[in-house]
């Protein structure tokens, strides 16, 4: 279903010390992906694929801060289309940021600001076929 949570992303400084820390605090599992330079994150459990196991919880990422994004958290929200949603968000007064980006063969990632300057982010799950 569209519009929901499904994702979340936390920049770091410090790499070691930010997954330490999620780790320690909250248990959390927490995967270097160094290809990819992003570290995901499950804090629950997870089926062999690597998603939620169970409802109630999201999982998410780490990665590192850069002067051209947001110094904050991101929250993901699941659209059936990333396009008609950037065209929706910016007839709102939002506007992208960057552009849509393919992740493997999930699917697809894009960013936005909205009216407030709050950073959201998309996912677009890819079609299987």
């Amino acid at each position: 279903m569209s519009g929901r949570v499904v994702h979340f992303e936390i920049p770091f400084g410090d790499g070691n010390r930010a997954r330490e820390f999620y780790r320690e605090a909250f248990g959390w599992t927490i995967v270097e992906v160094p290809e990819l330079n992003y570290t995901t994150v499950s804090t629950g459990p997870v089926a062999e694929t690597g998603m939620p196991s169970e409802p109630g919880y999201i999982g998410g990422g780490m990665f590192e801060r850069e002067p051209s994004f947001p110094a904050g958290p991101v929250i993901t929200i699941h659209v059936d289309s990333i396009d008609d949603a950037m065209a929706k968000i910016t007839t709102l007064g939002g506007e992208p940021i960057g552009e849509k980006t393919t992740v493997g063969e999930m699917g697809f990632a894009a960013y936005f600001k909205d009216p407030e300057g709050n950073v959201m982010g998309l996912w677009e799950t890819a079609i299987a076929g």
